[in-house]
């Protein structure tokens, strides 16, 4: 399976398994002074931390993991200085960035990012990167889940994008499963390796979230 990038990313593909939907703990509407604490079955999403860093360079910087990627980061130091940008970034109020950690380990393993698309942050794009140890495990779709969630009722993010390489299957599919609609192609938008690469444009609005998350409900109950 293939993450994505720290800068346009793409999920990767995970299994949805018919369970009830993780809940999170209490919020509060400001998260631009401090992100909360996102709370799963298996995995918690939490602001980065500068301790995470060299766990992040470990699981990231790996060759199966920047396929169809923008390079991350090559060095501690360097995940630093983004982990201090995303900070920056959040209380701006333009950029979220969740940490990655599953359950009864300490340290973040990978990340789910939204950013801005318009001034008032109701159109995002979205996407992470995940260590290739904890593919198929069932945190994608448990993270993402919490993620959608929390920009959609939180951030009251109206309409959620994200872009994959036409190559990627399993990053197109995982984006399928959510619940996502391919728009279009967005030709030769993507410059990996020297290649410019055509991207899949994809959508997820609130309305159609909420519809479908009932309909989970519902089943699960």
């Amino acid at each position: 399976m293939d993450p994505q990038p720290l800068t346009h990313l793409e999920p990767v593909r995970e299994p949805v398994l018919a369970m009830r939907l993780p809940e999170t703990e209490a919020v509060s509407t400001d998260w631009r002074q401090a992100l909360p604490v996102l709370t799963g079955h298996n995995v918690t999403l939490r602001e980065l931390r500068l301790s995470d860093a060299p766990t992040l360079l470990a699981m990231l910087k790996t060759e199966e993991v920047e396929r169809f990627i923008s390079p991350p980061p090559t060095t501690v130091a360097g995940f630093e200085r983004f982990i201090l940008w995303t900070q920056r970034q959040r209380e701006a109020g333009q950029y979220i960035c969740f940490g990655i950690v599953p359950g009864g380990m300490e340290h973040a393993v990978g990340i789910f990012q939204v950013r801005q698309l318009n001034p008032s942050f109701e159109t995002a794009e979205w996407g992470f990167a995940l260590g290739s140890p904890f593919w198929g495990t069932g945190l994608f779709v448990e993270g993402a889940r919490m993620v959608i969630d929390f920009v959609f009722g939180t951030v009251d993010i109206h309409r959620l994008e994200a872009r994959a390489a036409v190559q990627n299957g399993r990053g197109n599919g995982a984006l399928l499963k959510l619940g996502a609609v391919k728009e279009g192609v967005l030709r030769k938008s993507f410059l990996r390796d020297g290649a410019y690469l055509d991207q899949a444009l994809w959508s997820i609005v609130r309305e159609d979230w909420l519809q479908s998350k009932a309909v989970w409900s519902e089943r699960v109950n």
